[in-house]
């Protein structure tokens, strides 16, 4: 994968977070989203096991191993503050995400978006402190 030697394709990025059964890394790659100088990544296809990880270990690493990046802290937003979000991200991957996303679009609005949020997990991240 591209994403694993740091070369971004529209956006993607790795993701590293620990398994909460085996404390092993696990690499997924997302879609990095910025917001308002906030970061932010979706899991379209919802309650996924690496969304159940990032919210177990509250903590990642986005981008290849040998960069050397810090980790970053990583909070899963309330379902009231995702429209936002999943609307500047439908607006931007639609194109690779519309099989997932419960038959929203970039059109869909602020009702249709919150009414999907519960089943849309949305992360913000942060640094973490060393």
């Amino acid at each position: 994968m591209l994403a694993e030697l740091g070369i971004s394709i529209a956006g993607a990025r790795l993701l590293r977070v620990r398994g909460r059964k085996t404390g092993k890394p696990r690499p997924v790659v997302v879609n990095l989203l910025t917001v308002d100088g906030v970061d932010y990544v979706v899991s379209p296809r919802g309650d996924t096991q690496w969304a159940r990880n990032v919210r177990a270990a509250g903590v990642v690493e986005l981008g290849p191993r040998w960069r050397g990046e810090r980790p970053s802290v990583i909070s899963e937003l309330a379902d009231d503050a995702k429209p936002k979000v999943l609307s500047r991200y439908l607006a931007k991957w639609y194109w690779q995400v519309k099989g997932y996303v419960g038959g929203l679009t970039p059109q869909s609005g602020d009702d249709e978006l919150r009414a999907a949020a519960p089943t849309i997990p949305v992360f913000a991240l942060g640094k973490a402190e060393c």
